[in-house]
């Protein structure tokens, strides 16, 4: 062989060989690089799963649709069950005897013995409020009334409003007071949806009451009870912390009154009409108000709440609320410097226990939350309904 004819045959002998070493090197580099990318991605987890540490308990359980929860001292918490009972837990133990059972009460649908509230005053009056559902002669109402809460009984009974409209469907009814110190009240359309528009009709509506029941005097429309219409059946209101902003939550159309979602976040605002029946989902005209935040499919959302506490800090001013269909809570983040805006909004991924119905916070700092799988819609679980707590850790 020739000498050029060698040093030819070396060179391509030494860029073979380098060639391979390189493509061997890249190869064990790529993985490489594929795992320190992953170990990374769970480093920033850990680290938020750090930042935000929380757990879920179990409260209490083998209850029926636990929809309104209400504490009156840190040991001692009363809630409503759907079919007509107030029940106590103390002490972390639920009490077998309920406060008191309402025999009236019809639950035959979506009404029945719901929403529950605290007189401002409570420490000194002891005033408690409750609204349930009640048939009267072939029909249905919903009454809100007052009684005196004396630890093992109640007495005082004062009918705060009366005559409010109910059906199997759309019944409403959240009551919570307001940091001004007023009662408000949501009421469904109860199939009657024109109804919702009217401003001289109870249907669709939020309502506003002083704590013995009359009208206030600075009700946008004088002389009624009417804060807010245009609403289809709304489960869950709160206040932005230290404001009078307030947020709702609201159920869309169910397919025979209109397309499927549309469920909805709303900002209320005085005298405001929220467009049902004329408008739902993302439609809009001109004088109503469009949500703030519109689901489509249907979460089914119930309950509100602004979590206040720094217990669990990555929590704090962060809007709340249940799904029923959507089966979990979500979270919405709110912008502190403009709290009408809204940043984003996530379910949380580690509550899987079905229909969420109630959320509020407990003098603790922990978030409770309860179960509705027993309200005919849901698939039932091992022990339930039930209530759980979000603790920090």
């Amino acid at each position: 062989m020739l000498q050029s004819e060698k040093i030819s045959s070396i060179r391509c002998l030494v860029t073979t060989v380098l060639l391979l070493l390189n493509i061997n090197i890249l190869s064990c580099k790529q993985p490489a690089v594929k795992e320190v990318n992953k170990i990374s991605e769970l480093q920033n987890q850990i680290k938020e799963n750090d930042s935000s540490a929380y757990v879920v308990e179990l409260v209490a359980d083998n209850l029926f649709v636990p929809w309104s929860i209400v504490f009156t001292a840190p040991e001692r918490m009363l809630f409503t069950e759907r079919n007509g009972s107030l029940r106590i837990i103390k002490d972390g133990k639920l009490i077998a005897k309920p406060l008191k059972v309402f025999e009236e009460v019809s639950s035959k649908g979506e009404e029945g013995l719901m929403g529950l509230a605290l007189d401002p005053d409570y420490k000194n009056n002891k005033y408690i409020y409750l609204s349930y559902a009640y048939p009267e002669d072939d029909d249905l109402k919903v009454k809100v009334v007052r009684y005196k809460d004396n630890d093992t009984e109640l007495t005082d009974e004062k009918i705060i409003i009366d005559g409010l409209p109910a059906e199997r469907y759309h019944a409403g009814c959240r009551i919570k007071f307001g940091p001004d110190g007023k009662i408000y009240i949501t009421t469904g359309d109860a199939g009657k949806r024109e109804l919702a528009q009217v401003k001289n009709s109870l249907y669709g509506k939020i309502l506003r009451l002083n704590s013995d029941g009359t009208v206030p005097s600075d009700n946008p429309f004088p002389g009624n009870p009417v804060w807010s219409y245009g609403h289809r059946n709304s489960q869950g209101i709160d206040w932005y912390p230290g404001t009078d902003i307030m947020y709702s939550t609201e159920h869309g159309p169910s397919g025979f009154d209109g397309p499927g979602g549309g469920d909805e976040v709303n900002i209320i605002v005085k005298g405001g009409n929220y467009g049902w029946p004329v408008v739902s989902h993302k439609e809009s005209e001109e004088g109503m108000i469009s949500p703030a935040l519109e689901f489509t499919p249907a979460i089914a959302p119930a309950a509100g709440l602004f979590y206040r506490s720094d217990s669990i800090k990555q929590f704090k001013n962060n809007f709340f609320f249940g799904c029923l269909r959507g089966s979990g809570i979500m979270r919405v983040i709110v912008d502190e410097k403009d709290p009408v805006k809204i940043i984003s909004y996530k379910k949380l991924n580690d509550v899987n226990y079905g229909r969420i119905r109630e959320v509020t916070e407990g003098p603790d700092g922990a978030i409770y939350f309860s179960t509705s799988n027993r309200d005919g819609r849901g698939t039932v679980r091992e022990g339930d309904d039930k209530i759980y707590r979000i603790r920090a850790e």
